[in-house]
């Protein structure tokens, strides 16, 4: 553990004038990661220094927390991206870094007990989806951002829970963290322009009553309240976009690709909007995604 006073000598030193003292004085308290940030923010906020000094230590905050982030994205991959509800999370740190995890976790319990009050073992798929559907989009109220549909807020997971709008992707992955929890075979699909989702064929039904060898149900469609529909709209879709299909636009994706694509949903958002600074922070953690 570092002496309170080590940290403290060399946070006065952050407003040197001589930018070879501050720049070492930087390298030694970015050294000792988030353990410092607590002595950074009271400087910041009981003592009269100058903007000079302000700036300094916001700046070195900014970078403890943007470093710690890569690393628990990278852990995140390394251990497996099980949870994607952690990844989502991670992710809505890049804005948040202070954001109470704890009440997401409580929403998304919430919803599951809603679905799981509703449910039962002799439903059809198309009843589950229907209690899902009724669940998530009648009585919570969740719905497609469509008014701000590029807004950044609508790929962090905090503001789609508290809000009850998103985009394709952040909708999905409520619906898709739920259906984990409660063994329904849904899973995300990375279809160009459009994430959906598609229900598993846990009895091979398909190759029972057709030629069609696909473990796919049907498709889902969280952006519309849920909407049905099969293979042959995906095939329109594609050819509308004058996009040749390839076959993971009809399958499954890992949490991996997910988060990949939230982050890259978020890149186009700030460089929409002109913050060139996050979108380069952003490819940063696009690069943590890619490379694990």
């Amino acid at each position: 553990m570092v002496p309170s006073s080590e940290i403290h000598a060399l946070i006065n030193l952050l407003d040197d004038p001589d930018e070879q003292v501050y720049a070492h004085v930087k390298t030694k308290l970015l050294s000792y990661g988030i353990d410092v940030i607590p002595s950074l923010e009271s400087f910041w906020e009981f003592n009269d220094f100058d903007m000079l000094f302000q700036q300094r230590i916001e700046e070195l905050i900014h970078e403890i927390q943007f470093f710690a982030l890569k690393d628990s994205l990278n852990s995140w991959i390394v251990n497996g991206a099980n949870d994607l509800l952690e990844g989502a999370a991670m992710v809505a740190r890049y804005q948040y870094p202070d954001l109470d995890v704890k009440k997401i976790y409580q929403k998304i319990d919430q919803l599951e007990r809603d679905v799981w009050l509703e449910m039962n073992e002799d439903l059809t798929a198309f009843e589950k989806v229907k209690v899902f559907n009724h669940i998530l989009f009648d009585v919570h109220g969740f719905r497609g951002n469509k008014k701000n549909y590029h807004s950044p807020q609508n790929s962090y997971i905090n503001n789609v829970l508290e809000s009850q709008k998103g985009n394709p992707l952040s909708l999905a992955i409520v619906y898709l963290v739920v259906a984990k929890r409660m063994n329904v075979p849904i899973y995300g699909v990375n279809l160009p322009n459009h994430f959906v989702l598609c229900y598993m064929d846990e009895h091979n039904l398909n190759s029972l009553f057709s030629d069609d060898d696909s473990q796919v149900l049907f498709f889902i469609n969280p952006f519309s309240r849920g909407t049905i529909f099969n293979h042959k709209e995906i095939d329109q879709f594609l050819k509308e976009l004058n996009i040749a299909p390839e076959k993971n636009f009809y399958e499954p994706c890992d949490n991996q690709t997910i988060i990949k694509r939230m982050i890259t949903n978020l890149i186009y958002s700030y460089s929409k909007a002109g913050y060139l600074d996050k979108v380069d922070e952003l490819n940063e953690l696009l690069k943590v995604v890619k490379q694990s």
